[in-house]
């Protein structure tokens, strides 16, 4: 006897439970199979999938509270359906600091959230380092269950794990999305150490999509009078000077220092900060004391651009020597540094 036909919508929850109880085991495996039919005929769809949070926004609500970590909030959100929209996607859902949203094709996510990162970037140069937003992206192309409002599925539970390993401002992609771009996108996309993730039982293919120009940005800079190298940190604006902490907060990302307490005078509490915009790495004089780059002074208050090779001299005390991390396997190795040609 074949199963009858039941359309749950017009059917009483309790009269379709009282129904189900009547067939046997053989009916409802057949009945079973017959729904995961539909489901699949019906609302199964393979989608680009995106995540994005903001980093640090715990610390930000504690440091300036509930209304200003909500306007944060809703920055985030504002600037990602505008974009998402431009590019045919959709927001999904918001929860807390995160975002998730969907597209048809892997290469509208990635167009996306290249130009969110890229309109965060021009964003935070007008704003103090303490208030800029920083976000983190994780990508993935796959197969979810979707009615046109709502998405899920397992795709969705690896996108959000991916988002989760991602550093500030990186977009990183499983390989299923890699696989998905075109060669000219899969150029800018670097392969990372496979990622441990929480509810998946192997290891994760990630890789990071290079949205910036990477031979524009160098990575680290060599103390030329000690052989230090110090490590430029993947934010938006990182604070040099000679102070490393200012009422128990900590006062600038790369503390520059000399053994010699009073050459060390000669370099200013903020003496410059590196700033990324979307063009390049630049250089803005905070102090009054001397700064110079292959040479040239840099007057307080004037913004200059700086790549690999460069020498910055500071307060005619250090020599910093811009250096830029040769294309590795992880984000974070740093042992291979090369110079690249002003």
């Amino acid at each position: 006897m074949e199963p009858s036909t039941v359309e749950p919508s017009t059917v009483e929850p309790s009269t379709l439970a009282d129904h189900l109880q009547d067939l046997s085991l053989t009916e409802l495996i057949r009945l079973q199979n017959e729904i995961s039919r539909l489901l699949s005929q019906r609302f199964e769809r393979s989608m680009a999938l995106a995540f994005s949070d903001i980093v640090g926004s715990t610390p930000y609500f504690a440091r300036f509270g509930d209304e200003a970590g909500r306007k944060l909030q809703q920055r985030h959100i504002d600037l990602v359906g505008q974009i998402t929209r431009g590019q045919g996607g959709r927001i999904v859902d918001t929860a807390g600091d995160g975002a998730f949203t969907c597209f048809q094709a892997a290469e509208q996510a990635v167009s996306s959230f290249i130009e969110l990162q890229t309109a965060l970037a021009r964003e935070n140069i007008a704003r103090t380092r303490d208030h800029q937003l920083t976000v983190r992206v994780g990508l993935h192309y796959g197969p979810t269950l979707t009615d046109g409002t709502m998405v899920t599925g397992d795709s969705v539970n690896l996108c959000s794990r991916v988002a989760g390993t991602a550093s500030g401002s990186e977009i990183r992609l499983t390989r299923a999305a890699f696989q998905e771009l075109s060669s000219a996108r899969r150029r800018s996309c670097r392969a990372l150490p496979a990622a441990t993730v929480k509810g998946v039982s192997q290891p994760v293919e990630v890789f990071v999509l290079d949205w910036r120009d990477r031979s524009l940005f160098p990575t680290a800079m060599l103390v030329e009078e000690s052989g230090d190298i110090l490590k430029i940190p993947e934010q938006d604006t990182v604070t040099c000077g000679r102070l490393a902490e200012f009422e128990g907060a900590t006062a600038n990302d790369i503390v520059l220092s000399s053994p010699d307490s009073q050459q060390l005078q000669r370099i200013g509490r903020w003496h410059f900060e590196l700033r990324r915009r979307p063009e390049g790495l630049y250089l803005y004089q905070v102090s009054d004391g001397t700064t110079a780059i292959d040479g040239a002074a840099v007057a307080k208050g004037a913004s200059v651009q700086i790549r690999a090779g460069a020498r910055i001299e500071v307060g005619r005390v250090l020599t910093l020597k811009l250096l830029q991390v040769a294309k590795a396997s992880s984000a974070d190795d740093a042992t291979i540094l090369t110079e690249t040609p002003r």
